[in-house]
């Protein structure tokens, strides 16, 4: 098992060498875990998302990205909920500071369950590591709306 993860993971970095310059657009995958109040009703959030980048300066890229974020819900105080999904649209932004970054997403959270909801401001500040193929990041994520859920988590980006 060590040797086929090994393997692997030689294989992946290896791979990323052959790619010489991406499109600026990335689409990927992130998983999160609900904190503060968010945590006792929702116990994973996870989902995909896509964004296209401009360069605006030689490490500086700005652009606009959209989701889907779904809340899988628990059961607190003797009742659970329904699980709640939002389809985020926002202004993006990073900073290459070579090989890793910082980046932060601003829009809305357009409430996409079943049942009443509500959507809100959504801020994703995030940092990582990038390379010429996907980027690696870990997040702070929310949606804010006469409160705020919230998670942290990882993520991860292939870019085309």
């Amino acid at each position: 098992m060590k040797k086929l993860l090994l393997s692997a993971v030689i294989a992946l970095f290896g791979l990323t060498g052959l790619k010489a310059q991406s499109t600026g657009f990335e689409a990927g995958a992130f998983i999160g875990f609900p904190i503060g109040d968010a945590g006792d009703v929702s116990s994973l959030n996870f989902g995909i998302n896509a964004a296209y980048y401009w360069t605006v300066a030689e490490s500086f890229q700005a652009g606009l990205t959209a989701g889907y974020d779904h809340w899988t819900a628990k059961e607190y105080m003797g009742y659970k909920g329904d699980d709640a999904g939002f389809i985020p649209i926002a202004a993006t932004a990073k900073y290459d500071f070579g090989g890793f970054f910082g980046g932060l997403d601003l829009g809305y959270a357009i409430y996409a369950g079943s049942g009443e909801g509500d959507g809100g401001f959504y801020y994703r500040p995030r940092v990582g590591w990038n390379n010429t193929s996907f980027n690696v990041y870990g997040f702070y994520k929310g949606i804010s709306n006469d409160g705020s859920i919230s998670s942290l988590g990882v993520g991860f980006d292939y870019k085309f």
